[in-house]
C-alpha cells in the first residue's frame, strides 16, 4: 500500500518533507479540519495533493486563480496524477468532457473557481460523488481584513456544510493573526488544528535602496541577472509601459502586463513569460497571483508597494524552487506622497486601513538599522529571534562611518517642538529651509526662531536626518500624517546637550560584507544545455518548462552529473513517472558532456547519510567551487566570464585555479594569466626559476629569493602562469 512518504518520493521525486508538510498531511488524512499558513514556495500544494492520492474519493480544490489551476493540473499530469479543472476558460465542449471524467470517477483532483463551485450544475455533479476533501486555497480571500477580500469566498461556508463527511483544509500564504481568526470563524475550523509555518524565506536576499535615477538603477541591477527570470513591479499602467519600452530598447526580452491591455495580449504575454520565451515581466500588481513559476530569480519594486502584505506576497514569487533570489525595493518619499493622494480619495474604515498599511510599509522601508526580516515577520505575528539574517541589505552592510550630527539634530528636534509637535517631517523641513509656501506663511511659522536656520542642508538631507532620529528613538511618528513628537529620550538629550552621531548624506550604495552563505555549486555550461533540452521538451508538450523539471532539479543534475537512470532517480524532483518520460532525454545530454570533459559522477548524499558519515577535513579536498571554476576554465571559459558569473574578483579566481593546480590537476595554458602581470620578461623568468627551485606551494621563499622586487600580488599571478605551463 502506498504511504504519504512513498508518494512523496515515487510521484513527486522528493526525499524529505518541508516544515509542517508531514504534520498537515497526517492531520488531513485523519480527517481533522485544518488551517495551514505557509509562505509562498513553502509547499502548500503537497498538503492536499498527497492526501488526494490516498483518499478513495474526490478532492475538490477551490482557487480564485484560473492561471494557477491550469498550471497545477499540468504539473499533476506530468507526475502521473489524474487531475482536471473546471472554469470559464474552457470551451463548452471541453467543460462537458471534464464533467464526464469527474462523473465517472476518473479524477482524483478537481480544481474549481469559487463562483464555479457555487453553480447548481457543479453542486449537482458533486452531490452524486464521494467528496473526501474540500481544499480552500488563498483562504485569506474569505476575510474582509485580508488584502484581497472576495465576497464569493464568504459563501464557501455554505458549500462546506453540504459535504459534512469531507475534511476541510484552508490554505494561505499571507495572513495576519486577525485574518487567521476571521478564516477560522467563517469556516468553523477547530483552533487546535491551525498550522503556522515560519514566514521567513531565507533564500531571498532583501534590499531597499533610495530611489534616485530608477532607470539607471534598474539597468545596473539587471546586468547581474543575464538570461534569468524576474518581475519588475510598477505602481501605474503608464509606468509599466515606460519601463517595459526602456528595457526593450536595452535589449532585454521583456513584456508588459496590466489591466489596460486587452485580455488576449495579457494572456499571450503571461504565457510567453511562463514558458521562458521572455525573461522579464514588467507589471502592476495585477500580475503574479497564481503564477507558479519556480525559477524567478529577482523581484524589483520600481515603486513603493501599498502594504506589507502585498509586498510580502510579491517578493514571495521569487525563489520558489528554494534557490537564491534577490528582492530589490526602490524607495522615495515621492512614492509615499503619491500613495497618500490616492488614499485621500477613500473614506471611513477603508481609508483608515489604507493609512495603517502605508505607515507600516514606510517604516519598514526607512529603517536602515534593523534586520529586514524582523519587522517583516513581526507584521505576521512571528518573532525573528536571530540578531542578524546575513541575507538582507541591513545585515550585510558594512558599519557606516558616523559623524557628529549634534547641531543639525538639535535644530530639527527644536523645530518639531516650536511647530507644536503637530506636523510631519516635510513641514518641519520646510520651516528649517525658510520656505515661503502657503502653509508655512498661513500658520505664521515664518515667525518662529527655527525658521530658516537649516539652509546649510538640502531637503533630502533633512528628511534623511528625520528618518535617522526616528530610528534612534528620538522621534515618534503617529497617525495618517505621520505627525512627529519628541520622545522622553530626545527631551533629555536636548536638556543635557548630549552629542548625537549619524550620517547627513545618504550614501549611493552601502558597502556590503562578503556573503558567507554556502550554495550548491554546479557546472553552468551543463546547466545551460539541460535548460535548452527542458525548453525543447516543454515546447513539444505545450507546457511551461518547470512542468518538466524545476531549476533546482537541473542544478542538481549539473552538480552531481548522474549518468544512469538509477543515479538520476536520486536527484530531487525526479520521480518514477518523470524518469520514464524524460530520463533518457536528459541522460543523453549529461553523458556526452561528462565524457567530453572527463567528469565523473558524484554521489548525492541524503540528509540522513550526511549525519551518519563523518565530515571530511577541509584540507583533504579542494572543494566543489574550486573544481567547478577550474573545470569551466579548462572547458574554455574566460577569466572575465568566470568573474562575472561568480560575482568575485580576479584574485578569487586566481586562488581557485592555483589551488586546483597545486592539488595535481592540469590547467589549460591560456594567455589570460600572462595578460594580468605587469612584470618584465626578465623578472618573469627569474620567478619561474625560483618556483622551479623552491616549489610553488609557498610564496615567501620565492619573495625572499628575489629580494622582494616582485610583490605578492604579482607573484600569485606568476605562480599560476608557472603551474599552467
Amino acid at each position: 500500500m502506498p504511504t504519504h512518504q512513498s508518494i512523496l518520493k515515487d510521484t513527486f521525486g522528493y526525499d524529505t518533507f518541508r516544515p509542517l508538510q508531514r504534520e498537515i498531511i497526517e492531520n488531513v488524512l485523519a480527517r481533522r479540519d485544518s488551517l495551514a499558513i505557509m509562505p509562498t514556495g513553502g509547499g502548500k500544494s503537497l498538503c492536499y495533493q498527497i492526501p488526494a492520492l490516498l483518499f478513495d474519493g474526490l478532492t475538490v480544490v477551490v482557487s480564485p486563480l484560473i492561471a494557477l489551476m491550469k498550471d497545477q493540473v499540468e504539473q499533476m499530469r506530468a507526475a502521473g496524477v489524474p487531475a482536471l479543472f473546471l472554469n470559464s476558460s474552457l470551451s463548452p465542449e471541453a467543460y462537458q468532457e471534464n464533467m464526464d471524467y469527474v462523473r465517472r470517477g476518473q479524477v482524483k483532483l478537481l480544481y474549481v473557481a469559487p463562483e464555479t463551485l457555487l453553480t447548481p450544475r457543479i453542486l449537482s455533479l458533486l452531490s452524486a460523488l464521494k467528496v473526501d476533501c474540500l481544499t480552500i486555497d488563498e483562504a485569506h480571500c474569505i476575510s474582509e481584513w485580508g488584502h484581497d477580500f472576495r465576497p464569493e469566498y464568504r459563501q464557501l461556508a455554505d458549500v462546506r456544510r453540504r459535504y459534512p463527511e469531507a475534511v476541510c483544509l484552508a490554505l494561505t500564504a499571507t495572513a495576519t493573526p486577525r485574518v487567521r481568526a476571521d478564516i477560522t470563524r467563517s469556516l468553523g475550523l477547530n483552533l487546535s488544528n491551525e498550522f503556522v509555518a515560519s514566514f521567513n524565506r531565507d533564500n531571498l536576499y532583501i534590499e531597499v535602496a533610495p530611489k534616485r535615477d530608477p532607470d539607471i538603477q534598474l539597468g545596473r541591477f539587471l546586468e547581474r541577472f543575464k538570461d534569468q527570470s524576474g518581475i519588475v513591479y510598477c505602481f501605474s499602467r503608464r509606468q509599466v509601459d515606460d519601463v517595459s519600452e526602456y528595457l526593450e530598447r536595452r535589449g532585454y526580452a521583456v513584456r508588459p502586463y496590466h489591466a489596460g491591455l486587452d485580455d488576449d495580449t495579457r494572456r499571450r504575454n503571461q504565457e510567453a513569460y511562463i514558458r521562458d520565451d521572455v525573461q522579464i515581466m514588467v507589471a502592476t500588481i495585477a500580475f503574479g497571483m497564481g503564477i507558479n513559476k519556480p525559477n524567478v530569480r529577482f523581484i524589483v519594486h520600481y515603486d513603493l508597494p501599498k502594504s506589507i502584505e502585498g509586498y510580502y506576497q510579491e517578493i514571495g514569487r521569487a525563489g520558489r524552487d528554494g534557490l537564491p533570489a534577490h528582492c530589490l525595493l526602490l524607495y522615495s518619499y515621492g512614492d509615499v506622497a503619491k500613495l497618500k493622494y490616492f488614499i485621500d480619495q477613500k473614506e471611513g474604515d477603508e481609508r483608515k486601513a489604507a493609512v495603517q498599511q502605508l505607515d507600516a510599509i514606510v517604516r519598514y522601508a526607512e529603517d536602515e538599522r534593523v534586520c529586514r526580516r524582523k519587522p517583516l515577520l513581526a507584521y505576521f505575528g512571528e518573532k525573528f529571534n536571530a540578531e542578524k539574517c546575513d541575507n538582507c541589505d541591513n545585515c550585510n552592510a558594512e558599519a557606516p562611518v558616523l559623524e557628529d550630527i549634534t547641531i543639525p539634530a538639535q535644530k530639527f528636534l527644536s523645530c518639531v517642538v516650536r511647530t507644536g509637535e503637530r506636523f510631519g517631517a516635510g513641514h518641519v523641513t520646510d520651516v528649517l529651509l525658510g520656505s515661503k509656501n502657503e502653509r508655512v506663511l498661513r500658520l505664521e511659522h515664518d515667525k518662529l526662531s527655527t525658521y530658516g536656520i537649516g539652509r546649510e542642508l538640502t531637503q533630502k538631507q533633512w528628511m534623511h536626518l528625520a528618518r535617522q532620529l526616528s530610528q534612534m528613538g528620538y522621534l515618534n511618528q503617529d497617525g495618517e500624517f505621520r505627525t512627529l513628537s519628541l520622545t522622553e529620550t530626545a527631551r533629555n538629550v536636548l536638556k543635557i546637550r548630549a552629542r548625537i552621531f549619524g550620517q547627513l548624506q545618504e550614501v549611493e550604495e552601502r558597502a556590503k560584507k562578503k556573503d558567507n552563505k554556502k550554495e550548491l555549486e554546479y557546472n553552468h555550461a551543463l546547466f545551460a544545455l539541460l535548460r535548452a533540452k527542458r525548453k525543447e521538451l516543454a515546447d513539444a508538450d505545450g507546457v511551461p518548462p518547470y512542468v518538466i523539471f524545476s531549476d533546482r532539479t537541473l542544478v542538481e543534475m549539473a552538480a552531481y552529473f548522474p549518468q544512469s537512470r538509477e543515479a538520476l532517480l536520486g536527484i530531487s524532483g525526479v520521480g518514477q513517472v518523470k524518469l520514464a518520460q524524460f530520463g533518457d532525454e536528459f541522460l543523453d545530454v549529461i553523458k556526452p558532456y561528462c565524457k567530453k570533459h572527463k567528469i565523473a559522477e558524484k554521489a548525492r548524499e541524503t540528509a540522513s547519510a550526511k549525519k551518519e558519515k563523518p565530515a571530511k577535513k577541509a584540507d583533504s579536498e579542494i572543494g566543489m567551487r574550486t573544481t567547478l571554476v577550474a573545470e569551466a576554465y579548462n572547458a574554455g571559459e574566460s577569466l572575465k566570464s568566470l568573474m562575472d558569473r561568480q560575482h568575485v574578483t580576479v584574485g578569487t579566481i586566481i586562488d581557485h585555479l592555483t589551488k586546483y593546480a597545486l592539488a595535481g590537476n592540469r590547467l589549460r595554458n591560456g594567455e589570460d594569466f600572462q595578460s594580468l602581470t605587469s612584470t618584465s620578461p626578465d623578472d618573469q623568468q627569474a620567478a619561474f626559476a625560483a618556483f622551479e627551485e623552491l616549489g610553488a606551494e609557498y610564496l615567501k621563499p620565492v619573495f625572499d629569493k628575489l629580494g622582494g622586487r616582485i610583490n605578492y600580488d604579482e607573484l600569485k599571478i606568476l605562480r599560476l602562469c608557472y603551474l599552467a605551463r
